[in-house]
């Protein structure tokens, strides 16, 4: 692969100070910079060689994955394809690094390897097809991995593969799994899997290599108790049969020790309020607790062996990822909604600083709590400083449906805040952060539950002044895409008009078309396939409403998309055709979304060109 520190798009944005300064062009806006200044992910590093790290960066404009040799301080573009690339593992021994080759973004491809020094690319599991990824999980002797597949023929596949030998199939089913982890010394195995049908809530299992079972824990109860488990980690010591894994038995996510050997389970109970998750520390003395309430995030370290929990400070906002390093040390992604990211340590300082221009901040966030028909609704409110309402007002509604907004830096919604607009993130039920209660409501009434909790915020957003009744814009990616042209259609009287990026619009050729793991999802949420609920996926489809729609809407959609795919998109727009309802799509060659700066530029430019037209001489007198 092509070795590169970013100076291509260094040189362009050189040239274009060049062109500013001599007058030929004008200055870049502050919401362009956010999307082309340099940023970069958490670094992973690998457990046995700790100077060797892999990152996501757009340095040249797309997001591809970088080696970083922390001892001499050498960074490398690791991979250079159009569409970008984001998933990579390093192995334990940072001697290799595995990167997921797909198609143009449709999340169909192979798992393949490249020395982390430096050299030709080489298919790092042979004999296994072309899938949907599920899971990987690499060893530290440098020859092992176990490699988890998903396709429509076979469901989940998970494979044991060794170098120089054909991989070994170790566990099939036809509902969604995933590899969990790999134990230290190589022994043992850990998946998630859903075999009773609950795709919200998965289900443990730890194996041998040679694919018997060694244990099993279920919180489902037979699907009565609609309890989750995750894996989060196999302790750091050779022969060591503890797992880390998180559960939601007291309401919310919440992180125990269950040693698969003996079957004890340690219930560290931290009563903290949030959701709490957790790794291990290098020497398996502690572990390093992430805890997220309320839209913000904090950071602790739990002591196993005096069970004493102690917090590790950071500023007010969110961390987007941690991890602890041998010498004890966090490093941790920061951000908040006023503040670009930083990978910053508790030694202080910056940890990767990369060069070029710097993202202008931007405003901060207020929080707001609104009353509404499933109980108090967070959300989140930015506006231009020093202006006063009404305002015409963007709800940016989030996708998941099981995510969260939170007190972060996000481009997006600057850019709309800096063109005069406020900006309403809400966190419908549905949404992560708020305990299960809240995160699992939605189910069967699908799509319509999150739209009366906006519908709530939004009456508290016109009745406080805040918001310009005729001036209120529905947007939102994936399944804020979704919930954009679904609320246009049953609540055609509230929104001025509509953007939806990358979403579903006709629910029931969506589940026809979509990647194998959302199928799973989308009969956990409305009880069944659309055959066999079919009034379900009825109520809860966009395409059941598009007569109905008054708005003009503006769609954008990739090509490749395997979660929401193009050919339900057609359908709904066809559909508005035939009404001559007022309506714009933007088709681009990627899958759910781009990596490519300049593509999210222009979609982001076409959206707010879509706004100024359309909200032209509308608004309340000032």
């Amino acid at each position: 692969m092509t070795e590169s520190n970013g100076s291509e798009a260094r040189d362009q944005r050189d040239q274009h100070e060049q062109a500013v300064q001599a007058g030929r062009q004008e200055p870049m806006p502050d919401w362009e910079k956010r999307f082309r200044a340099p940023r970069v992910s958490l670094p992973d590093w690998a457990e046995d060689a700790p100077d060797h790290s892999l990152f996501v960066s757009n340095a040249t404009g797309t997001y591809e994955l970088y080696a970083w040799d922390r001892s001499t301080g050498e960074q490398r573009q690791v991979t250079d394809r159009p569409n970008g690339t984001t998933d990579g593992v390093l192995s334990p021994d940072g001697a290799w690094i595995w990167w997921f080759d797909d198609k143009d973004g449709d999340e169909f491809g192979v798992w393949r390897r490249q020395p982390f020094t430096g050299g030709a690319d080489e298919p790092a599991a042979a004999g296994l097809d072309a899938s949907y990824p599920a899971g990987l999980a690499l060893g530290r002797d440098g020859h092992t991995a176990v490699v988890g597949r998903s396709t429509d023929e076979d469901g989940t596949t998970i494979h044991l593969v060794r170098t120089g030998e054909d991989p070994v199939e170790i566990y099939r089913h036809r509902e969604s799994a995933g590899v969990g982890d790999l134990s230290h010394d190589g022994s043992l195995i850990a998946l998630e899997h859903t075999e009773h049908g609950d795709a919200m809530h998965s289900a443990l299992r730890v194996l041998r290599p040679d694919g018997t079972a060694v244990a099993d824990l279920d919180d489902t109860e037979g699907g009565t108790r609609e309890l989750g488990l995750e894996v989060l980690g196999f302790a750091p010591v050779d022969g060591d049969t503890r797992l880390l894994i998180g559960h939601q038995r007291r309401g919310r996510w919440e992180p125990l020790v269950w040693d698969v050997a003996t079957g004890e389970e340690t219930d560290l109970a931290l009563e903290l309020p949030g959701d709490v998750s957790a790794e291990w520390y290098p020497d398996g003395s502690g572990l390093l607790i992430a805890h997220s309430f309320e839209a913000r995030s904090e950071l602790f370290r739990y002591d196993l062996a005096g069970r004493t929990l102690s917090e590790i400070p950071t500023p007010k906002g969110t961390v987007s990822g941690a991890t602890a390093r041998p010498d004890g040390s966090v490093e941790f992604l920061w951000s908040s909604s006023a503040e670009p990211s930083a990978v910053r340590s508790t030694t202080g300082g910056v940890v990767l600083d990369p060069p070029g221009m710097k993202s202008p901040g931007s405003v901060p966030v207020e929080d707001v709590w609104v009353e509404g028909p499933g109980g108090r609704i967070h959300a989140l409110v930015q506006k231009p400083q020093g202006v006063t309402g009404p305002l015409p007002t963007v709800f940016d509604i989030h996708g998941g449906p099981t995510w969260h907004d939170s007190d972060s830096f996000a481009a997006g919604p600057a850019a709309w805040v800096d063109h005069g607009y406020a900006v309403i993130r809400v966190n419908y039920r549905g949404s992560t952060g708020y305990g299960r209660a809240w995160t699992d409501a939605l189910k069967h009434r699908v799509g319509l539950i999150e739209l009366e909790d906006i519908a709530a915020v939004r009456e508290w957003a016109v009745t406080s002044g805040l918001a310009d009744p005729d001036r209120l814009i529905l947007t939102g990616g994936s399944w804020g895409g979704y919930l954009t042209l679904l609320g246009l259609g049953v609540q055609p009287d509230a929104w001025t008009l509509g953007i939806a990026a990358v979403p579903v619009a006709d629910y029931v050729t969506a589940y026809h078309d979509e990647m194998e793991a959302l199928k799973a999802m989308d009969r956990t949420l409305l009880g069944g396939t659309p055959e066999e609920v079919p009034d379900r996926f009825e109520a809860s489809s966009p395409l059941t409403y598009v007569d109905q729609v008054k708005a003009p809407v503006y769609i954008s959609a990739g090509v490749n998309d395997p979660r929401c795919p193009i050919r339900q998109i057609e359908n709904y727009v066809k559909r508005l055709e035939t009404r001559g309802a007022v309506h714009e799509v933007y088709r681009y060659d990627a899958g759910h979304g781009s990596l490519v700066v300049d593509e999210r530029i222009k979609q982001v430019r076409l959206e707010l060109e879509f706004a100024e037209r359309h909200l032209k001489g509308r608004g309340s007198a000032r």
